[in-house]
């Protein structure tokens, strides 16, 4: 069974209501993103961010996965599918994808701010000033800020070595490590790269340039097709 990996970002989930920050000049919902998306931030005005951050996972509670989520599913017919994303939100699982690597941590969850493997499952319930990791620690969202390490891009990587096929939805390929991921993809894989905007790569790609729901649904149209 050939493997398909999929590295998804923001333009995935906005069709579904989830706000993006790359469109609207480094604002997310109204505030900067040195404000609430970085250590910094957190040290300065832990209170805001943690705000932030319950307010976004109110809003993931409120939305469902859309077309594009689900068309990915549809590959898992005849395909290992694999999807790598940029996002923190559940989407992916919510429309039954069952395998998904989550680079930049994930809303449902929180951990200690000492110990970033220390995490555990809040689902859609805030955190505030006073609630604590298992360590005893302020316990803080499960996100990768700007400036920390990406725990997964080694896993990500790995998975990226060993595609047949490489998708590439809503993303602008612009944040690192993630973008770097293409280069691990083997030289003779197909590559698709779905977005209404121009996107910077570096190698041999098929562009859709289309909306997430759109552009994702004539690939995966294509790709079950073809066998």
């Amino acid at each position: 069974m050939k493997r398909i990996v999929v590295l998804t970002g923001a333009g995935i989930s906005a069709e579904s209501g989830i706000s993006t920050f790359r469109d609207s000049d480094g604002l997310w919902e109204h505030y900067r993103v040195e404000d609430v998306a970085t250590h910094e931030a957190y040290e300065r005005n832990p209170e805001l961010v943690l705000n932030f951050y319950n307010e976004r996972r109110r809003q993931l509670f409120a939305v469902e996965p859309n077309e594009a989520h689900r068309q990915l599913v549809r590959l898992e017919e005849r395909y290992d599918v694999q999807i790598i994303t940029q996002n923190i939100d559940d989407l992916h699982e919510c429309a039954g994808s069952r395998h998904v690597l989550h680079l930049h941590g994930e809303l449902s969850k929180g951990r200690s701010d000492v110990n970033p493997d220390l995490i555990v499952e809040i689902g859609n319930r805030d955190i505030k000033i006073g609630d604590l990791a298992p360590d005893g620690t302020q316990l803080r969202p499960h996100i990768v800020w700007f400036g920390e390490a990406v725990p997964n891009i080694e896993p990500a990587a790995a998975m990226c070595e060993e595609a047949d096929i490489f998708i590439v939805v809503g993303t602008s390929m612009a944040v690192y490590p993630a973008a770097g991921l293409i280069h691990y993809v083997p030289r003779e894989a197909a590559c698709y790269v779905v977005d209404p905007k121009e996107v910077p790569v570096s190698r041999k790609v098929t562009f859709i340039k289309e909306v997430a729901t759109k552009g994702v649904a004539e690939v995966v149209e294509r790709l079950m097709s073809n066998i």
